[in-house]
């Protein structure tokens, strides 16, 4: 089964470290990526641009397009994994070795019920 691995950590902190803190956390996160990567395991991973880039379209009606995210919590989506996991106690593995090497903010787990790879994109 696949499940979504959502990446949620505090911006203000991710958007202080300096070119070398991001790059040595990148590091080590690429680690566990090869590793799932050999492992055939690994779908789309996606590092998002900070909430500032954000756009939310709110399905009130009629429907309306707002600049931001208007996040309701402390920590933001960063980004997400898509692993191929047998159940939810392998899901949890991926996520806390992720969490070994991205320290501090969440990763949430949740199974996908569909999946469409779509085409590659530039």
């Amino acid at each position: 089964m696949l499940y979504a691995l959502l990446c949620y950590h505090d911006e203000d902190v991710v958007c202080t470290w300096s070119k070398d803190q991001d790059a040595a956390v990148m590091a080590k996160l690429a680690i566990v990526q090869e590793k799932l990567t050999k492992q055939g395991r690994l779908g789309p991973v996606a590092r998002l641009l900070p909430t500032t880039a954000a756009t939310t379209l709110r399905k009130d009606d009629p429907p309306l397009v707002v600049d931001g995210p208007y996040a309701e919590t402390k920590e933001q989506l960063l980004g997400f994994y898509l692993v191929d996991c047998a159940n939810l106690d392998e899901a949890l593995a991926v996520a806390r070795e992720l969490g070994e090497a991205n320290p501090g903010g969440s990763y949430e787990i949740r199974p996908v019920g569909t999946f469409r790879p779509g085409g590659v994109l530039a």
